[in-house]
């Protein structure tokens, strides 16, 4: 058996080397925000270091899918979805991308655990937490950092396609849309679920395991 340190790793755990596993958010999304907290979780158990990138839902279903299907209310919601990414893709030009997951974690703590999606001070108070000026809220009306996100966007989705939506990450070289689930799993269960994610990513010409969803996310 195993024996364990003082943070409950095994010892042939944290003699691996870290891997990492690239993630793309847009803070609008409560799936995506429920995967995140997860790969959270994730680190905690296993020798994994999660690298945060931009991407943007409102550039997917408003420009790549050019809005087909989708109600006027949603299509409402991608046009307010550029606000927060933008705002994000700007704290990281001015204080480097190491400032991405801090700043997902305090605008989405705000946007979904707090329930406060149509709140304006949700980014203000976001920037001041992770200490960078609430000018850079300003952002969220510029199209100055819309470049760069399509870029970040389009190196995971020039590889997983257009027919998916978020999350997505890539886990050693492969790039997939999900896990999704809710809530987030916790301790070794999320271990559990990375082994399981990172074991199929290894499979030459794995496509999809899905059903049909029966729940609404839960941010727990």
């Amino acid at each position: 058996m195993a024996g364990l340190v003082g943070d409950g790793m095994s010892v042939e755990s944290q003699s691996q080397s870290q891997e990492t596993v690239q993630f793309w958010f847009d803070p609008r999304c409560p799936w995506a925000w429920i995967t995140s907290r997860w790969m959270l979780e994730v680190e905690k158990v296993r020798p994994v270091k999660t690298e945060w990138k931009v991407m943007s839902l409102a550039y997917l279903n408003l420009i790549q899918h050019e809005g087909k299907g989708l109600s006027e209310e949603y299509l409402a919601n991608m046009h307010k979805a550029w606000g927060p990414i933008r705002v994000v893709a700007a704290a990281g030009e001015r204080k480097g991308h190491d400032v991405y997951g801090p700043l997902y974690t305090a605008i989405g703590t705000r946007l979904h655990n707090e329930g406060r999606r149509e709140d304006p001070a949700v980014i203000p108070e976001a920037l001041e937490e992770v200490g960078l000026p609430a000018s850079l809220a300003s952002a969220a009306e510029s199209e100055e950092y819309d470049e760069l996100i399509k870029t970040s966007h389009n190196e995971a989705f020039d590889e997983v396609g257009i027919d998916v939506g978020t999350p997505v990450i890539r886990v050693r070289g492969k790039t997939i849309f999900g896990p999704v689930v809710t809530p987030a799993p916790k301790g070794e269960a999320a271990g559990t679920l990375f082994d399981g994610v990172a074991l199929v990513c290894q499979t030459d010409g794995f496509f999809e395991l899905k059903r049909t969803r029966d729940r609404k996310p839960s941010f727990e």
